[in-house]
């Protein structure tokens, strides 16, 4: 079956659909407010006039093109395309002002590749079995993975400002209980807004916090770096050495978070980056351009691709947004997520994962070739820069919900991002609490109501108790560090 199904594969129209799918992925990623799910809900009309295997294909090329895309401009300018991009954003800029913007692009795209071909293969070998694994997991499991998230925020804390970085993340936490109440539906510090009242959009906080606050920081410079970009000397330069291990790390975070419903690739970068950091050894480089957290981030956040397909064609249960949409075209073919799906429709079905192959050897492709050239963008006037960076931001927070207020919201941002910046707070820390917030909030309620309300079910569950053994191992670490930078530090004599 899986024969028939290269063969499909290899019709023009099919070959063609994703070649098309993949380069619109890579330009809706790159935009802000753009996001994969957006796009991939617009194709859903698209394809009810397409033949089932060009629809579907078309839509998985746009999924990991804008997997991929959210990290150009999240390295080159510091604007995020995704949210999944933010973590690559944390040390892909930094290079970029080194003068190393091709590098960190490089990077980047082959993380991606390695992230997204390890999922699809995953997916493709074992998709039943780890469907069933998947099922394990409940409210209490994604509450733990909440907070395994959350105890990144320690490591993410520089030297000596540890206690800014935990009120960095509280301040997050804080913001992401604004709306209503999950679980009684009572509204929450909205202060009469209806626009409060599904919460704080997240997308054009994101946009505000990292583009606007950038933009505002080089209106005192001519360019963002001075040096020219060498196209040649790009194409030349050779990986870093001993990235393969946080690629591989990335890659497994990814596909296992991706697998989990309901889990985004936000999550799966974050928690990628954070346990790359903690298994450095040059963890003093993070923050300032360390190769290392864009192969672990960008590895992670595509590595989500195909695990989560996984749930949504075994299960019928998208494992995040865009799989969601997925899911739409799908059920518009008359192709219902199941056994079936893998032997009555099997040629669409494994067409459609082959084709992912595919797509993610299309951006490696546009990657490799065109990182020396996107390079360029950093020396761009800032005359020309900002006001193009802040008009697209302007237009991507309004496009997610066309409301005017996310636009104040994106500013608003912007101004508590640039002070909390001066005060020599976190805003990874923020973002964490911001993201994972909803999440640990739901699944701590939910799971106090499964175990009526007894805090054991978050104790006596197995995968509960391996998650707990994680979250310590990770705080181990830190503990030590602070022990002895604090603890066993000597007392300066008194003169």
């Amino acid at each position: 079956m899986i024969f028939e199904a290269a063969q499909s594969l290899l019709a023009p129209s099919a070959l063609l659909a994703v070649f098309i799918g993949t380069v619109a992925g890579i330009i809706v990623g790159g935009m802000p407010g753009l996001t994969a799910t957006m796009a991939v809900a617009l194709l859903i009309p698209v394809t009810y006039a397409l033949h089932p295997l060009t629809g579907l294909v078309l839509m998985g090329g746009v999924y990991c093109g804008a997997m991929y895309g959210g990290s150009i401009p999240a390295i080159l300018l510091r604007t995020p395309g995704t949210p999944a991009a933010v973590a690559t954003a944390m040390e892909g800029y930094p290079l970029t002002q080194q003068g190393r913007g091709g590098l960190a692009l490089k990077v980047s795209v082959i993380s991606s590749f390695v992230g997204g071909t390890f999922s699809t293969l995953v997916l493709l070998l074992t998709a039943p079995l780890l469907a069933i694994f998947a099922l394990k997991f409940g409210p209490p499991e994604y509450f733990l993975l909440a907070i395994l998230g959350l105890v990144g925020i320690v490591s993410l804390a520089e030297e000596g400002k540890l206690l800014k970085a935990l009120i960095s993340g509280v301040l997050g936490l804080a913001i992401a209980v604004i709306g209503t109440d999950p679980i009684s539906g009572n509204l929450r510090y909205t202060m009469g807004m209806r626009e409060l009242f599904d919460g704080v959009s997240f997308m054009p906080a994101l946009i505000g916090m990292f583009s606007i606050t950038e933009m505002l920081k080089l209106t005192g410079a001519s360019h963002i770096v001075h040096e020219t970009v060498d196209v040649k000397s790009i194409k030349r330069e050779p990986m870093p050495k001993g990235l393969g291990k946080f690629i591989g790390l990335g890659s497994c975070v990814g596909t296992l978070v991706g697998i989990l419903p309901g889990e985004g690739a936000t999550i799966a970068a974050f928690i990628s980056y954070n346990l790359a950091r903690q298994h450095s050894k040059n963890r003093r480089l993070f923050g300032k351009g360390n190769p290392e957290g864009i192969a672990a981030a960008e590895s992670g956040n595509n590595g989500c691709v195909g695990g989560s397909l996984v749930p949504t064609l075994t299960l019928g249960i998208p494992g995040n947004s865009v799989a969601a949409a997925l899911l739409g075209g799908l059920l518009i073919h008359g192709m219902i997520p199941g056994p079936e799906l893998f032997t009555k429709h099997g040629v669409i079905t494994y067409g459609f994962i082959l084709s992912m192959f595919l797509a993610n050897l299309i951006f490696l492709g546009i990657g490799l070739f065109f990182a020396p050239y996107f390079a360029r963008i950093s020396l761009i006037p800032t005359s020309l820069l900002i006001p193009g960076v802040c008009l697209f931001s302007a237009l991507g927070s309004y496009a997610m919900d066309g409301n005017i207020f996310d636009v104040y919201v994106m500013l608003g941002f912007a101004v508590l991002a640039l002070v909390l910046e001066k005060g020599g707070f976190s805003l990874g820390a923020l973002i964490l609490g911001l993201i994972l917030g909803p999440i640990a909030e739901t699944g701590f309620a939910q799971g106090l109501i499964i175990g009526h309300g007894s805090l054991g079910v978050f104790f006596t569950r197995g995968p509960c108790q391996i998650l707990w053994a994680v979250i310590v191992l990770l705080l181990v670490p830190p503990a030590l560090q602070f022990y002895r930078n604090h603890v066993r530090q000597p007392i300066p004599a008194a003169d």
